[in-house]
Order: C-alpha cells, then sequence, then structure tokens
C-alpha cells in the first residue's frame, strides 16, 4: 500500500526556499514519482503559496511557480467532497486555523493521509485532540 500525504502549502514553500525540512518534501515527491506514494494538494493551498509570491515577487514569478507545481507529482484537488467539507468545516470551529489549512486538515483526515507540514503554531494543538497523523518536516 503507497504512503498517502496532503501537503499543507508550508511545505512546498519550504522545499523551494531550500529552508529546513525541504528534504523530507523532496524525498516524499521522489516516492510519489517512484509510483510508492499519492501526494494530494487542494487548489486553495496552491493559492496561498501564489499569493505570497505574487505580493512579494509578482505576477512573473508567481506563475512560474505554479507552473512548477503543476508538474510536480501531485495530484491537485480543485473540488472537494462533502466529507471533506463537513470535517473543514468542523476542525475550524473547533481550533484557530485558517481556513486553508481547516481544508489540507479535513482533506488528511478523510483520505486517512498524512498532512505533511511544518506548521506548529496551527497543528500542535489539533494534533493532541483529534485522530489526524501529521508528517513534521521540521
Amino acid at each position: 500500500m503507497n504512503n498517502i500525504y496532503v501537503l499543507d502549502a508550508c511545505a512546498l514553500i519550504a522545499l523551494f526556499n531550500d529552508e529546513p525540512g525541504a528534504d523530507d518534501v523532496e524525498r516524499i515527491l521522489r516516492e510519489a514519482f517512484n509510483g510508492t506514494a499519492e501526494i494530494y494538494m487542494n487548489k486553495i493551498n496552491i493559492y496561498e503559496i501564489y499569493y505570497g509570491i505574487y505580493k512579494s515577487s509578482g505576477k512573473e514569478n508567481a506563475e512560474q511557480t505554479h507552473n512548477l507545481i503543476k508538474k510536480l507529482p501531485i495530484i491537485i484537488t480543485e473540488h472537494f467532497s462533502d466529507d471533506i467539507f463537513y470535517e473543514a468545516a468542523r476542525l475550524k470551529s473547533l481550533y484557530k486555523i485558517s481556513v486553508a489549512d481547516s481544508i489540507a486538515l479535513g482533506e488528511a483526515i478523510v483520505r486517512n493521509a498524512q498532512l505533511l507540514t511544518a506548521d506548529h503554531h496551527e497543528f500542535d494543538v489539533v494534533e493532541q485532540h483529534e485522530k489526524v497523523k501529521i508528517h513534521w518536516i521540521r
């Protein structure tokens, strides 16, 4: 059985900026290239990356990064099921997390996947109270 991951935006940001944890993200992307892992990422989490780059470096750099993301072995979820919708809303109502993070977390829970993240400030409390698998990159 393949490992299943859901990427939080900070995981790809770490990779692109060669931050701590980038090696871990790269290893998991290699697993997906080799067919031993499945990686999901919701379009709203990609939006977070696009927006951040657009704001700091302009439209051209944001579009280049978006095109790079589309070439990675990531299954981009443009829509999400009612199960993910309800789970994300439940999580958002219970914890002080962003909408994008609640969707990534909801998707990880529904897919029984590992959430690949570095956002301790968002997810530490969730990990203590929920049945969720979090793969910390740092």
